[in-house]
């Protein structure tokens, strides 16, 4: 089996189809990002031709950064995103290990119902969310999201990482507790880095769904002060006229973080697909 893993015919073929799999994904990206350095005529006449000298403009980019406080719904998009990230593996991890390490009365039960969150939407509770959220205080404000964010990302979070805490090894963990660590660095220090593929799994599948999320900042968040990316974009979609340029540019913008973060996880992200698929 080894050997034919190592033939040269099938890496070939598993590279020619990593390749293809990755230009068919970055094509949309491609043509929103040659798109928005078009005239608006451009883009309707030759979508998938490259700019040229009569159709380039930054018109689009120009738009962007003069309407709207771009950076500032930028900024919003950040905090929100990686504070909830945060919260999301800390919480989640921390959780995982408790029904993975630990034996009590009722560990399958709890199980279950933290994995109920993954087959019930959270935006079901849309009412009573913003009913706790305006009894509280907490519109228009960037924690609203964060908390609706955390509480969104957690099942799944304990739902994957939870697998992979009972794959670590006891003998390890028994190892430190004899050596006198407590279970917090047990945790943070033996635990955590073996599940850092899992780790950035979790972190790449819930990252799309906020920073893309349009749904809980329009309700929860709307204020000028508190707008994400997302919601600051729709200001140039009209219900009449739409300024292409400018969606464009603002979609290209907001692709970034997005491409930057698959850079750095992609290895890790890879391996906590694969983990345990082929031995």
């Amino acid at each position: 089996m080894n050997k034919a893993r190592r033939n040269p015919v099938n890496l070939i073929a598993a590279h020619g189809i990593l390749i293809a799999y990755t230009l068919i994904a970055l094509f949309p990206v491609f043509v929103i990002l040659i798109n928005s350095f078009k005239t608006r005529k451009a883009i309707f006449r030759e979508p998938l031709a490259l700019p040229d000298a009569d159709s380039f403009s930054m018109i689009g980019y120009q738009t962007v950064l003069k309407q709207g406080d771009f950076f500032g719904y930028f900024q919003n998009s950040m905090i929100v995103t990686v504070v909830s990230l945060t919260l999301i593996l800390l919480f989640g991890a921390m959780a995982a290990f408790a029904l993975a390490e630990y034996r009590f009365k009722g560990n399958t039960l709890m199980g279950l119902y933290l994995a109920l969150g993954i087959m019930i939407p959270i935006r079901i509770g849309t009412v009573a969310i913003l009913e706790l959220m305006v009894s509280t205080g907490l519109v228009n404000t960037l924690f609203a999201l964060i908390l609706v964010y955390t509480a969104q990302g957690l099942p799944l979070a304990v739902f994957i990482l939870s697998e992979f805490m009972r794959g670590v090894s006891d003998d390890l963990k028994n190892a430190g507790r004899i050596d006198g660590l407590s279970e917090y660095k047990i945790f943070f220090v033996l635990v955590l880095p073996l599940v850092r593929p899992a780790m950035a799994t979790v972190a790449v599948f819930n990252m799309i769904p906020i920073w893309n999320d349009l749904w809980f900042p329009l309700i929860l968040a709307p204020a000028e002060a508190t707008k994400t990316l997302t919601l600051g974009s729709q200001v140039f979609i009209g219900q009449f006229v739409t300024d292409w340029n400018a969606v464009l540019s603002a979609l290209s913008m907001a692709i970034l973080p997005v491409l930057i973060l698959y850079v750095i996880f992609s290895r890790q992200l890879i391996r906590g697909i694969t983990s345990g698929a082929v031995k």
